[in-house]
């Protein structure tokens, strides 16, 4: 099912009185969600990546703007009506009802010519209990079992309607760092099975980018960027999107462009041909330092972290807009360290330019 969202709006009214503006959550949304895609709906709290999913599921209505699920609007229809599956962060199981029970449960509500026989029902809950792997467990009660397990029901308990649009919550982030990498593999491998758009809210960009066939990238409820993770990570719009993807983080410098160089200090690390003279931010990813004796970017050394197949060179710079640089060099690479400093060279393919006052892109 292809979602649109038309000028999508959500404005809440402010609970500081002194301040009369009302908070906007999510600022004209305009995109399509393509049919049988699993969409990561990435930003940090409070960018409004709930309250987006809460107006594609019908649980906040929108300010202003449309919501289509393919060709029919379901801005005004009923979230029961609208064909959707939830899973939110605390499973929301009965605990007084068995996995059978509660994935069985949202059949019984179906009404008229969506009425399920007996027969049909345990029909349902078996196959969905079977696609998530505790077709074993249906006679047990959430509390006798484990986190990831009780996730896994509410997954099947979100499929058993058999659903045009299935909708996570942040679904991984109680459960510990072994089951999340399990269970985000299993959503991938359920989703591609079912083929069902799926719509998954998190703040982890490494889950985001993981499974997830498009990423939109959410900061103070506007949409920054949207596009493959791959795409997203190589070609960044902002500095923002640049630097909240990636671990460990991008190192951002200050820099400018004079003379059609790049220059972070004193040392030209890069050609920026057609470009004016301006300041900018130089933003270069870990993997995007070359130990080299002749290097022009000079860092001070701090520390040398061996990690099995690379090596992270922690070092400082006067430019460095943050704390620490970290450059991460395989580990076959030797380099004798002089005089406490370091010098690299850098490759222009992991390095990304930005203006100092827009923070948007500069493409060299």
């Amino acid at each position: 099912m292809k979602i649109v969202l038309k000028h999508l709006t959500k404005r809440f009214p402010n609970r500081n009185k002194k301040i009369k503006e009302d908070v906007i959550a999510v600022n004209d949304f305009d995109f399509t969600i393509p049919d049988g895609k699993f969409i990561g709906l990435l930003g940090p709290s409070g960018c409004g990546k709930s309250t987006a999913l809460n107006l594609i599921c019908g649980l906040e209505k929108p300010t202003e703007g449309r919501i289509f699920f393919g060709d029919t609007d379901v801005t005004d229809v009923a979230v029961e009506e609208r064909g959707v599956g939830l899973v939110f962060q605390n499973y929301a199981l009965y605990p007084h009802l068995t996995v059978y029970e509660n994935i069985k449960f949202p059949l019984g509500n179906l009404r008229g010519a969506d009425k399920l026989t007996k027969e049909e029902m345990d029909k349902r809950v078996r196959e969905a209990a079977k696609l998530v792997q505790i077709d074993e467990l249906l006679e047990r009660r959430p509390n006798e079992m484990s986190g990831g397990q009780q996730q896994r029901v509410a997954i099947a308990r979100a499929l058993v309607k058999n659903p045009k649009v299935l909708l996570l919550d942040e679904p991984l982030s109680n459960l510990d760092a072994r089951l999340r990498l399990q269970t985000r593999e299993e959503l991938k491998r359920i989703q591609l099975k079912t083929g069902i758009t799926t719509v998954f809210v998190t703040h982890d960009q490494e889950e985001a980018m993981s499974i997830s066939d498009v990423i939109v990238v959410m900061k103070d409820g506007i949409l920054q960027q949207m596009g493959e993770p791959q795409e997203i990570y190589d070609e960044p719009a902002n500095l923002f999107v640049a630097s909240f993807l990636g671990t460990p983080q991008i190192n951002v410098f200050n820099g400018r462009i004079k003379d059609e160089k790049v220059y972070i200090g004193d040392s030209a690390v890069m050609d920026a041909k057609g470009q004016p003279d301006r300041e900018v931010s130089v933003a270069v990813r870990p993997e995007g330092f070359i130990l080299d004796e002749n290097g022009t970017l000079e860092c001070e050394f701090v520390n040398r972290e061996v990690m099995g197949r690379d090596t992270s060179f922690i070092v400082t710079h006067p430019d460095f807009t943050g704390v620490n640089i970290r450059a991460i060099i395989a580990s076959d690479e030797t380099y004798e360290v002089k005089d406490g400093k370091v010098r690299f060279s850098l490759k222009p393919h992991k390095v990304r330019i930005f203006d100092k006052s827009t923070t948007e892109r500069v493409k060299l």
